[in-house]
């Protein structure tokens, strides 16, 4: 089959919608990033928020909080390294951590 009769069949592409419970935006909030395992806590999860960046920084979870999780494209860096991305769905009202990680420098001596 040649690519102009690869195009004419395929003229019509059907998307499907993804479909949330009426008041589910009402009582959860997204957040996306890379899923990792917690360190120490199995109950827990990590959501690195930008996975390449230099600044790294993540989101902390509770399993039970997490009422869904949609799977979204990956990311790949200039080396091709590929890392899996989700969105989180996570209940209104739930404790969570967000975490900056930094050096502590003095940077008057600059």
């Amino acid at each position: 089959m040649t690519v102009k009769e690869l195009l004419k069949h395929a003229e019509k592409f059907e998307v499907d919608t993804y479909k949330l419970p009426r008041d589910f935006r009402e009582n959860h909030i997204s957040f996306t990033g890379t899923p990792e395992k917690h360190p120490y806590a199995d109950d827990k999860i990590i959501l690195i928020s930008d996975p390449f960046s230099m600044n790294i920084s993540y989101y902390e979870f509770v399993s039970a909080d997490i009422a869904g999780v949609e799977d979204l494209p990956n990311l790949v860096n200039v080396e091709g390294t590929s890392v899996k991305m989700c969105r989180v769905w996570v209940r209104r009202g739930s404790i969570g951590v967000r975490s900056v990680p930094f050096v502590v420098e003095d940077t008057t001596r600059r």
